[in-house]
């Protein structure tokens, strides 16, 4: 489990029974390597550059072809649930890239126009074939319990739309972020 920064731990204020609240603030977590290109360049989808070439000359390497996707930004309601995704990019990129990268959460604030553009993450129920998904709802389960929540109750196959987003604080925007809107959450 992670070892989240107080300052980052929120699942108590946001979380109740019915899933994590959600605000006029928006989070996403990252590898602090790419803290400062987001802070002068804002969010961009399918953002990591370095993970796409990397991935590309792999598969180049071993004779493959590479399709590189153009994915939305991802987003939480949530400071703590941001922080577990940024650790999760942090360990990605380590097995790539040397350096002594650390998780870090940008706190974004859009335009009412935009904030509407913001939809729950459904492609989430595909958490359930990868081992970082069952992780993820180990860890989500286990803030429900921490928080007196109850238990984390959903079915990934059967959930509805607003679950995702609600229960498992899993969201996103396929549209890039100016930086006017993103600021590094800081303690």
């Amino acid at each position: 489990m992670s070892d989240t920064p107080s300052y980052l731990q929120d699942a108590s204020d946001l979380l109740t029974k019915d899933g994590f609240a959600t605000g006029e603030t928006w989070y996403h977590g990252t590898s602090s390597s790419l803290a400062s290109s987001i802070e002068s360049d804002g969010l961009k989808r399918s953002g990591d550059r370095a993970m796409k070439q990397a991935a590309k000359s792999t598969m180049a390497t071993i004779g493959n072809s590479y399709t590189e996707s153009v994915e939305p930004v991802f987003l939480t309601q949530s400071k703590e649930l941001a922080y577990y995704w940024a650790e999760q990019t942090v360990r990605e990129r380590s097995v790539r890239f040397e350096g002594d990268e650390t998780a870090v959460v940008f706190a974004i604030k859009l335009p009412e126009e935009h904030n509407a553009k913001v939809l729950p993450d459904v492609g989430a129920a595909s958490l359930l074939m990868v081992k970082e998904g069952e992780s993820y709802m180990l860890y989500v389960a286990k803030l429900y319990q921490d928080c007196d929540a109850g238990e984390l109750d959903i079915d990934l196959m059967k959930a509805g739309r607003l679950e995702y987003l609600n229960k498992l604080g899993m969201a996103y925007i396929n549209q890039d972020i100016d930086a006017e809107f993103v600021s590094v959450v800081a303690s």
